[in-house]
């Protein structure tokens, strides 16, 4: 009896737990044109297509709208159009490719080159310290700190 009771309890408690937002479960479609879109929640830097916040005040409403939209018949490229004729370019989840945008792309590259020029340049530079030869240095100059450490010595020992 104890044992049907756990039972009937275990399975309550399932039923109750499917019972969720039909919006949790995201069809391929949705999430290829919402993984476009930035999540603009304030909470997560998350795109619409994989925002995993519980009741996420922007996400869900996003993908009901991409649904409602598809449904309609338009295309993504019309779908993503509409989120950035209303929100402007920070729906977007990456800057475009073209114009300002495109910077965005290729300052990271830029970056890592010269980052990599620096640590060559600052290898050649450093890697060997500079030698002065015996022949470079004038025999005055000798004279003299051998004549000083000569006198150093004397003062030491007595």
């Amino acid at each position: 009896m104890q044992r049907l009771k756990s039972l009937a309890l275990l399975t309550l408690l399932a039923t109750l737990s499917i019972a969720q937002n039909p919006m949790d479960f995201v069809s391929p479609d949705i999430k290829r044109v919402g993984m476009k879109l930035s999540c603009l929640c304030g909470g997560c830097r998350n795109s619409v297509g994989d925002c995993a916040m519980i009741a996420c005040g922007y996400s869900l409403p996003a993908r009901q709208k991409i649904k409602q939209l598809q449904t309609m018949g338009s295309s993504d490229a019309s779908v993503i159009g509409r989120f950035v004729k209303e929100q402007g370019l920070k729906a977007l989840s990456e800057p475009e490719a073209t114009g300002f945008g495109l910077l965005g792309w290729v300052m990271p590259g830029f970056a890592i080159a010269l980052g990599l020029i620096a640590i060559v340049v600052y290898v050649k530079r450093f890697r060997r310290p500079a030698v002065i030869t015996e022949s470079e240095v004038p025999a005055a100059l000798v004279a003299e700190y051998e004549d000083t450490a000569a006198r150093e010595l004397d003062r030491m020992q007595s």
